[in-house]
C-alpha cells in the first residue's frame, strides 16, 4: 500500500496523533498489535515517490510476502518530514536519502539513525529547456541549484568538474563560499521545484529522483550528468539506531539487495537514471 502526504496533511495528521498519544495507554503493547497482522508483520516506510517508493512497491508485491512482511509505504516530495516522521516514531524507517544527507541532517533532528547499504544512485545531472550544450549558456545566464545544504554542496561538485565554479579548499561547500570561473546568477530553488524551474531559468542542476518525477530522462536529457563510479551518493534504508537488530527492519534490509530488486531497478530505468550499487 502506498499513500502520498504533503507537507500539511503531514502536519494535520501529526496534531491528530498526538491527541490520541496523550489519551491512550499501554502503548508498547498498541504499538506491537498494530504492527503485527496474522503474524506477518507490518512494515512502515517513508518514500520518495521514485523511484524508492517504486522500489518498494515491487518489494511488497513480489517478496514481502514470502518474508513474512507488509510494507505499508508512505510518499513526501520533500527531503525534510521523511526524517521527521522517523525521529517521532510514526515510521520504522525511510528510504529517500544518502548517507552524507543523514550525517548533516540528523542531528539537527536529534536522529541517531541507523543506515543500511546503499541501494541504488540517482545522478544528477545539469538540465535546460533553452541549450543543448553547456557550452551555449552565455554571460550572465541563471542556473538554478538546490536549496538543501547537502545536495547543493553535490550539485556544486559538478559545475566544478565543468570549470563554473572553484570550491573553497576547506570548510562548507556552498553558493556563498564557492569562487565564481564565469559569469552566472544563481538561483536557489526547492528540489521538488526544479524541473517546473526550468523554464525560469537558463539551466537547473537537479536531483535524479525529481528529475525523474519531473519527466526528464538522465541519459536523454542531462547536458552534464555527475560520474557514477565510486560516488559516494547511493540511496539507501535508514531506521533508529534503538531499532537496530529488528527482525521486520532487517528482513526489508535484505530484500532491497536482493536479485529480483537489481533486475528490476535494471529492467524498469533503462536510461541510466537508477543505478543498483550492490
Amino acid at each position: 500500500m502506498s499513500v502520498k502526504i504533503t507537507r500539511a496533511q503531514f502536519f494535520f495528521a501529526a496534531t491528530a496523533v498526538a491527541a490520541l498519544t496523550l489519551s491512550a495507554c499501554g502503548g508498547t503493547a498498541d504499538k506491537a498489535a498494530e504492527t503485527t497482522e496474522g503474524g506477518v508483520q507490518v512494515v512502515k516506510v517513508a518514500a520518495s515517490p521514485s523511484p524508492h517508493a517504486e522500489i518498494l512497491q515491487f518489494i511488497d508485491d513480489n517478496l514481502a510476502a514470502e518474508a513474512g512482511i507488509d510494507l505499508e509505504i508512505i510518499e513526501y516530495s520533500d527531503y525534510v518530514i521523511p526524517n521527521e516522521v522517523l525521529v517521532s516514531g510514526e515510521v520504522d524507517a525511510n528510504f529517500f536519502q544518502t548517507l552524507p544527507y543523514l550525517e548533516e541532517q540528523g542531528p539537527k533532528l536529534g536522529l541517531k539513525g541507523t543506515a543500511g547499504k546503499g541501494v541504488h544512485l540517482e545522478p544528477l545531472g545539469l538540465y535546460s529547456a533553452k541549450v543543448k550544450d553547456v557550452k551555449e549558456l552565455k554571460d550572465g545566464a541563471v542556473i538554478g541549484i538546490i536549496a538543501d545544504t547537502v545536495n547543493q554542496a553535490r550539485a556544486l561538485r559538478l559545475l566544478e568538474s565543468e570549470g563554473f565554479v572553484e570550491l573553497p579548499k576547506s570548510g562548507d561547500v556552498n553558493i556563498h563560499t564557492v569562487k565564481k570561473l564565469k559569469n552566472f546568477e544563481w538561483r536557489e530553488v526547492e528540489g521538488a521545484q526544479l524541473v517546473r524551474s526550468l523554464q525560469d531559468v537558463d539551466a537547473a542542476v537537479i536531483n535524479g529522483n525529481y528529475a525523474q518525477e519531473g519527466g526528464l530522462s538522465f541519459n536523454k536529457d542531462a547536458i552534464v550528468g555527475e560520474p557514477t563510479e565510486n560516488n559516494p551518493a547511493s540511496n539507501l534504508l535508514v531506521w533508529r539506531t534503538e531499532d537496530d537488530g529488528v527482525e521486520k527492519i532487517q528482513k526489508l534490509e535484505q530484500l532491497l539487495h536482493s536479485d529480483e530488486v537489481r533486475e528490476f531497478i535494471e529492467k524498469t530505468w533503462t536510461d541510466g537514471s537508477v543505478i543498483p550499487v550492490f
